[in-house]
């Protein structure tokens, strides 16, 4: 076991390790726990057998990157099943229905990150 990392807080940003930030159920509350103002971010623990809820985010108008960090959970794009690895990325438009469901037999853990399309970002000339 190792030492707990005790939570910064300091003008303008937030270091806290997975294990100290608000959970609720499977998921940890990234976004709130670290005061993110300009995009949604969460981490799901996905147990063998489960699922999270099928959705869109057409109503948010918000794009979505799913990162699998562990396990091999199934991605599933209108339908369309996707089988993933640890290191996959998804980028989803708003419109397309989604869901990640482990079929396998032990745990996934997916970081679901999102913000509107209509969020301004610009990304820097190297990127």
């Amino acid at each position: 076991m190792s030492a707990k990392t005790p939570i910064v807080q300091r003008e303008g940003y937030t270091i806290a390790h997975r294990d100290d930030l608000e959970q609720t159920g499977n998921w940890t509350l990234v976004r709130r726990s670290l005061g993110c103002r300009s995009f949604g971010v969460n981490l799901v623990t996905i147990l063998p057998g489960a699922s999270i809820p099928e959705h869109d985010e057409t109503r948010r108008d918000q794009e979505e990157l799913f990162f699998v960090i562990s396990g091999s959970p199934v991605l599933v794009i209108d339908g369309e099943e996707h089988p993933t690895r640890p290191g996959t990325f998804a980028r989803l438009d708003p419109a397309h229905r989604r869901t990640v469901r482990n079929d396998g037999s032990e745990t996934s853990s997916v970081l679901i990150v999102s913000a509107p399309t209509t969020s301004g970002f610009e990304p820097m000339d190297w990127a």
